[in-house]
C-alpha cells in the first residue's frame, strides 16, 4: 500500500484493501452470484441483527426511547440503514459515493453520541461484524446446498466484510501519517 493518509481518498483506500486481502474477480462474482439469496434474507437478516443488540443491556441502550422501551420508529431506520448497506454490499460497490458513505457510518457511531447510549463502542462494531459473518456462513449452508459453494461464498463475502470493517474503524482510530 502506498504512503497517503487513509480517508482522504476512500475509493482508493477500499481497493488496496481489496487487493490486500486477496479480494479476487472470482470472489467478486461468488459474492454477485449469491446476491440474490442474501438479499432474499434481507429483513430476516436485518431483524435478527437488531433483536440480538436488544438483548444485551450495553447495546440496547443505543434503541430505546426516553420511556426506556425500544423505539420502533430509530429501530426502522437503522434497519433501512443495514438494509442499504447490505444491498449495496451485494453489488461489491466500490463507488466513491458508496466509500464515503461506509466513512460517514463510522464517523457516525465513533462521534455522534446517542442521547441514551453515548457512542457505539468499536468492540461492538466489530462484533456486529462477526454477527453477520456468522448470519451469512449460516445462510449459504442452509440454501445453497454444496459444502464447497457455501464455503466459497462465505470466504468472498468474509473479505469484503473485513474491507469494510476497516472503513469503519477510521472513525475510531485516526491512521497513522506516513
Amino acid at each position: 500500500m502506498s504512503s497517503y493518509l487513509p480517508g482522504t481518498d476512500m475509493t482508493r483506500f477500499i481497493r488496496e484493501l481489496m487487493e490486500f486481502v486477496a479480494l479476487s474477480d472470482d470472489d467478486i462474482e461468488a459474492i454477485r452470484r449469491t446476491a440474490p439469496v442474501v438479499l432474499a434474507h434481507e429483513d430476516a437478516f436485518t431483524r435478527a441483527l437488531y433483536d440480538h443488540f436488544l438483548k444485551f443491556e450495553a447495546t440496547a441502550r443505543f434503541f430505546l426511547g426516553d420511556d426506556g422501551r425500544p423505539d420502533a420508529a430509530k429501530l426502522e431506520r437503522r434497519r433501512h440503514s443495514l438494509a442499504r448497506w447490505l444491498r449495496e454490499t451485494a453489488e461489491v460497490a466500490t463507488t466513491q459515493e458508496f466509500s464515503y458513505y461506509l466513512l460517514a457510518v463510522g464517523l457516525s457511531h465513533s462521534h455522534r453520541a446517542d442521547s441514551r447510549g453515548g457512542v457505539v463502542p468499536p468492540h461492538f462494531v466489530v462484533g456486529a461484524m462477526s454477527l453477520a459473518q456468522t448470519a451469512l456462513a449460516r445462510l449459504f449452508r442452509e440454501t445453497l446446498g454444496d459444502a464447497g459453494r457455501a464455503l466459497e461464498a462465505s470466504q468472498a463475502w468474509n473479505k469484503l466484510l473485513l474491507v469494510h470493517l476497516s472503513v469503519l474503524l477510521l472513525g475510531y482510530v485516526p491512521p497513522a501519517r506516513p
